[in-house]
């Protein structure tokens, strides 16, 4: 048996008992990093990723490069590191049966796991049937840092596709504030009025900068005279 493996042990036999609302941040970390580093004390290894990014967000999201800089982080934990937000966005999606998205606040709760670790502008587009029951979430574009183009025809189609009743746009500011620009505003009003062609009714733009979200329909945004939500 190694020096740590005692320690181990009763960290994973603690865990068992009492789940991750027994750890501290450090701890869970020190847990995840011996699966990559198994014959290396992890405890100072992981001390010193919070000390330097602040927080298990900010390290997720570092990059390789800067991880690797890190005594003891080698390719392999850097890798398992950064495997974590996608790792969450999978998790999610999977909790999809039966969901019915009839408010703003329910349709955030549900969008907001899926930008989990998107460090450029990514835009989603709900279907829901005409009593709100979720058809499919389909990521529409990716851009840069601060834009992602969506046609008019690719969310026209996408809707046709899945027989949606009733859509919701949905796309994150990454290094920003959760507030609607002038191009998101002009975005909507085009989509609305290609969908209102094929009688298929945008619902909401939501915007999503980390836990926080704005509805434009919710928060008098949305130019348009309807609303959608029952």
């Amino acid at each position: 048996m190694g020096i740590h493996d005692g320690h181990r042990e009763r960290m994973r036999q603690r865990y068992d008992q009492m789940g991750a609302d027994g750890f501290h941040d450090h701890e869970m970390l020190e847990m995840l990093l011996s699966c990559a580093l198994p014959r290396v004390d992890t405890n100072p290894i992981a001390h010193e990723l919070l000390h330097v990014y602040g927080s298990l967000h900010g390290i997720c999201h570092a990059p390789r490069e800067s991880l690797q800089k890190i005594p003891g982080i080698g390719p392999n934990a850097a890798t398992l590191l950064r495997l974590i937000p996608g790792l969450c966005r999978m998790y999610y999606s999977e909790q999809e049966t039966h969901v019915i998205l009839n408010t703003p606040e329910k349709c955030a709760a549900y969008l907001i796991p899926r930008f989990i670790g998107r460090t450029v502008e990514t835009v989603f587009l709900i279907c829901t049937d005409s009593k709100h029951r979720l058809l499919s979430c389909i990521l529409l574009a990716t851009g840069n840092l601060n834009s992602a183009a969506v046609s008019s025809r690719s969310v026209v189609e996408t809707a046709l596709r899945f027989n949606a009743a009733h859509v919701v746009l949905a796309h994150n500011h990454p290094n920003g504030v959760a507030l609607p620009s002038e191009e998101d505003l002009h975005t909507t009003d085009r989509l609305f009025n290609a969908l209102a062609g094929v009688t298929v009714h945008l619902v909401d733009h939501i915007i999503v900068a980390d836990n926080d979200y704005v509805s434009m329909a919710d928060s008098g945004y949305f130019s348009m005279n309807a609303s959608y939500y029952p």
